[in-house]
């Protein structure tokens, strides 16, 4: 066993011992703590928000530490509020109904469809066969990041970075293979440029996320939060104008890093033009299924960008505008593109269509759903009970009483990323989220900045195996060191947050005097 597999090792049984010993403290512990914060006086909060804090406090920690799995700890929050009468149940569980949540039911749907269909590997293949890739180590390495990000803006990074793994494994199997025809052998464990290649994988899964709100969850809730708690819309459309300029930003900061840390010994690599020209042959010709898959991909896109459109013709304002809103709301339109995957046939005489059930209820990932409902519960609940408004006037005071715009973004930025790297972020997302919206109000801010800080920064995830999925399936190739994963992880990490923070407080300043 060679001495990267042996760190690997040791590092997945130092893992091991810490999530036990983690989630036995917080099993005991949350439910301690919990009832000594409710038998504590507190001036200022109603016996509501008293309980309701104490309720945070378990669940908060729970989603932390993750005794029980993280969608069971986001019901068992609305469901001890109906039990304490915190709120009555019409109100504790309506969340679990809210647009958004249909919003992402269809994002998942469709992805699920391109997947099936095998729409996400054909586009992959065809960016890395493009003329200007070639067999050029950096113009593929470039290439590889580029699928994956604009991939995993509208497929989960999950399983984007289980559809890229093996792509990669076949590029590094190319470049072994050229090393041994020259009479060189090397140890792809060894290999700078394949440690480079993997990190680049799972950091533009996670980069590219940003790019729409159904990329990936923190972008949806904090859209969700907004809604809720102060009655701000954002547009698909105008997401993504904040989401296309986030992720440039972050892939040229990783692309630059990695390449610097992990550059290429070769000028060309024998035999990857070969590899990725025989994959594509071996997708075929479009299929019905295929064509029926980006149409109804395609409908649903051009459902959603259509408003921000409109609004830059006709004017925000506009009599139109709003009736294509009242009729086509984001939500309906990811709906209607997901169930045109159940209409189109692909063999009518068999009734065989585009999507079956089956495949579509394995592609929703319900136990996200459940923790977006929980978090949005919860946040409702504390705007409902007046627990927000205290918790903000809290924060606001233990920052002086009148924190600039900066140090709001700042601040909230960091929590979002270091929660981020530990626990889950949707997760962290659904915890500072409320926080940050209602004292941003109480100092006079607007929500915007600070809510949009916290989505991008909660995608930083860049340090540890643990941070995010695709971190975890590009660790198990063995390529990567961990020394390597957090040393990278923490230059972009630092980077990203100066990118997020600065033109955020730019749009707020404009904002104030606009």
């Amino acid at each position: 066993m060679n001495k990267i597999n042996q760190e690997a090792l040791a590092v997945k049984r130092a893992e091991q011992v810490f999530d036990r010993r983690r989630r036995t403290i917080g099993l005991f512990g949350a439910p301690i703590l919990a009832l000594l914060v409710f038998f504590t006086p507190i001036d200022g909060l109603t016996l509501e928000a008293h309980k309701l804090l104490s309720i945070m406090v378990l669940v908060a920690l729970w989603w932390i530490t993750e005794p029980v799995p993280i969608p069971v700890t986001s019901l068992i929050g609305p469901t001890l509020a109906v039990i304490t009468s915190v709120v009555p149940v019409s109100m504790a569980f309506a969340a679990f109904a809210n647009p958004m949540i249909f919003l992402f039911m269809g994002g998942f749907i469709l992805a699920k469809a391109m997947m099936t269909h095998g729409i996400d590997k054909r586009f992959a293949y065809w960016l890395l066969s493009r003329s200007w890739v070639g067999s050029n180590p950096r113009r593929i390495f470039l290439a590889t990041g580029l699928a994956a990000a604009l991939c995993s803006g509208w497929v989960s990074n999950t399983a984007t970075a289980a559809m890229m793994f093996p792509i990669c494994l076949g590029l590094l199997a190319s470049i072994k293979e050229m090393f041994a025809v020259n009479g060189r052998q090397i140890d792809l464990h060894d290999y700078k440029y394949a440690t480079g290649l993997m990190l680049m994988t799972a950091y533009a899964c996670s980069i590219g996320g940003v790019l729409t709100p159904i990329g990936t969850p923190p972008n949806l809730i904090m859209l969700g939060f907004l809604d809720q708690m102060t009655d701000i819309q954002v547009s698909f459309f105008e997401w993504m104008t904040w989401g296309l300029i986030a992720m440039v930003a972050y892939f040229v900061i990783a692309y630059v890093v990695l390449v610097r840390m992990f550059p290429a010994d070769v000028e060309k690599i024998d035999g990857a033009e070969t590899f990725i020209q025989n994959k594509l042959k071996e997708l075929g010709s479009w299929t019905r299924a295929q064509k029926n898959t980006v149409f109804c991909f395609a409908v649903a896109v051009v459902l959603w960008i259509l408003p921000g459109i409109l609004s830059i013709v006709y004017g925000s304002g506009t009599p139109i505008l709003k009736m294509y809103n009242r009729l086509f709301p984001e939500a309906a339109a990811a709906m209607i593109g997901a169930l045109l995957l159940f209409l189109l046939p692909v063999d009518f005489k068999k009734r065989e269509f585009t999507l079956s059930w089956k495949d579509a209820k394995d592609g929703i990932e319900w136990g996200t759903l459940i923790l977006f409902g929980g978090g949005l519960a919860m946040g409702g609940m504390m705007y409902k009970t007046g627990l927000s408004k205290w918790v903000g006037d809290a924060i606001i005071a233990m920052m002086g009483g009148s924190p600039s715009p900066i140090a709001m973004v700042a601040i909230f930025s960091v929590m979002a990323l270091l929660l981020s790297e530990l626990t889950s972020h949707t997760a962290a997302t659904n915890m500072i989220g409320p926080l940050a919206i209602t004292a941003a109000v109480s100092a006079g801010i607007s929500p915007i900045p600070v809510s949009v800080a916290i989505a991008l920064s909660a995608s930083l995830g860049f340090m540890l195996p643990v941070s995010t999925p695709p971190n975890a399936i590009v660790y198990a190739s063995g390529y990567i060191p961990i020394t390597k994963m957090i040393r990278t992880g923490v230059y972009i990490d630092v980077i990203g947050i100066a990118c997020v923070t600065i033109p955020l407080c730019i749009y707020f300043v404009s904002w104030v005097t606009g």
